[in-house]
């Protein structure tokens, strides 16, 4: 919810009987990267930095981590034409994964796509549909929490690269250990089998500041992923994707006030859209200097608060500024509150974790994370792309938010289909 009544698509979590000691090993590994000295890792293409003053503070914290170079295969698919080389991507149907399968595709790779045969929001989906929505792909059909279908089904060839953009729908505590941990890992384990070298991780920038499970259960996932020992990766964590963003835009439209926590400052972020961070997950299929680093990625400009993204969508709408504030204060209440009926009530945790998501992204930003000064750092959250939040912004004022549904992540029914 920075800055919007919406769910932040890029992080979504989960508890389990051990979850004290899963917190403290990947709240570890979170804060590693940050301490270490990067040794300059570029981002290539259309990566940029927000200062050339910035890039010196950004080798320090960029989040970027070289592992062992003992887990880099004999033979580099990177050297066959792509259409030689098998990519299987998991979480096809997702909101970013359709576009990282098109964008694959675009490339010329031999790409696998594993889905649900009833996914997209409310399982509306069938797998005709999704065979017509992702052309010139092989779509196969099955269970990310079997690793039996994964097996047989999805990872029946021979694989040289895996792609995840699995996450959890909603957050909740146990579909986020099912999806973001134990669906993850069943993919990793299933390429593994096949022979997978390399696996392309979409994961979130808030995780380096874990207080929440969803963001615990990806942790718990990077850590078996970074020390597998026989497979390569790259770990993506963007920061808002514009979907984020969209939630209040038909309400702005019709003239109804903008709602933010606070003075609208409290929190801040690099959006980045769907397409722009799809190529960017492609180019950590192509591209050897992403192996084995873990990658934070914000789209093109500056960091924007949530006062600045509703100040863009007035101005996109041809509306005056209109604000409603919330205080944080009353969000605590309300979590306190289910909190307290979920010590009777266990089936009310996920409202109390829902409370916590909420707030977590009234507060804290989507920016890169110094755990040295304990504070976000703008200048240093690497920029890539060319699309901005002022074209989304307008395209949506005119032509509606149609595939920018937010489904699950809707906050009080807001633009949920």
């Amino acid at each position: 919810m920075a800055a919007s009544l919406s769910f932040a698509a890029p992080c979504a979590a989960q508890l389990s009987s051990n979850s004290a000691a899963r917190r403290s090993a990947p709240f570890q590994a979170a804060a590693a990267p940050h301490r270490a000295f990067l040794q300059g890792a570029p981002l290539t293409k259309a990566v940029t930095s927000s200062t050339a003053a910035a890039a010196p503070k950004r080798r320090q914290l960029g989040g970027v981590v070289a592992a062992a170079a003992d887990a880099a295969p004999a033979a580099d698919y990177r050297q066959r034409a792509p259409k030689d080389v098998r990519v299987l991507v998991v979480g096809a149907t997702g909101y970013i994964g359709k576009f990282v399968v098109r964008e694959l595709v675009s490339r010329g790779y031999n790409v696998v796509a594993f889905a649900r045969e009833r996914s997209g929001i409310g399982g509306k989906q069938t797998a005709e549909d999704v065979q017509r929505e992702l052309p010139g792909a092989d779509v196969r059909f099955g269970d990310v929490m079997s690793l039996d279908s994964l097996s047989s089904v999805a990872f029946k060839d021979h694989v040289d690269v895996v792609v995840s953009c699995l996450a959890s729908r909603t957050g909740g505590i146990k579909d986020s250990w099912d999806i973001d941990y134990q669906a993850t890992l069943n993919a990793m384990e299933a390429g593994r089998r096949q022979g997978a070298s390399h696996f392309v991780l979409l994961s979130a920038i808030c995780v380096q500041k874990p207080l929440l499970e969803f963001q615990r259960a990806k942790l718990a996932f990077e850590e078996k992923l970074q020390t597998a020992g026989d497979i390569t990766y790259s770990i993506v964590r963007p920061t808002a994707f514009f979907k984020s963003l969209a939630g209040q835009v038909a309400l702005v439209k019709e003239g109804k006030p903008y709602v933010m926590f606070g003075d609208g400052t409290l929190a801040a972020c690099k959006p980045i859209s769907e397409q722009d961070l799809a190529s960017f997950i492609a180019d950590c299929v192509s591209e050897a200097d992403k192996v084995n680093k873990v990658l934070p990625i914000g789209g093109p400009g500056k960091a924007l608060t949530a006062r600045d993204q509703a100040n863009i969508l007035f101005e996109a709408a041809g509306v005056k500024p209109n604000f409603f504030p919330v205080p944080v204060a009353l969000m605590d209440g309300i979590i306190g509150f289910l909190d307290l009926l979920a010590k009777v009530f266990p089936q009310l945790k996920d409202g109390a974790e829902f409370g916590r998501i909420g707030r977590y992204y009234a507060v804290e930003s989507m920016l890169l994370w110094d755990p040295e000064t304990q504070q976000y750092v703008a200048d240093a959250t690497p920029s890539y792309g060319k699309d901005t939040l002022e074209e989304f912004f307008r395209k949506a004022v005119k032509e509606g938010l149609k595939g920018q549904e937010l489904g699950d992540q809707a906050v009080f029914g807001v633009n949920k289909e």
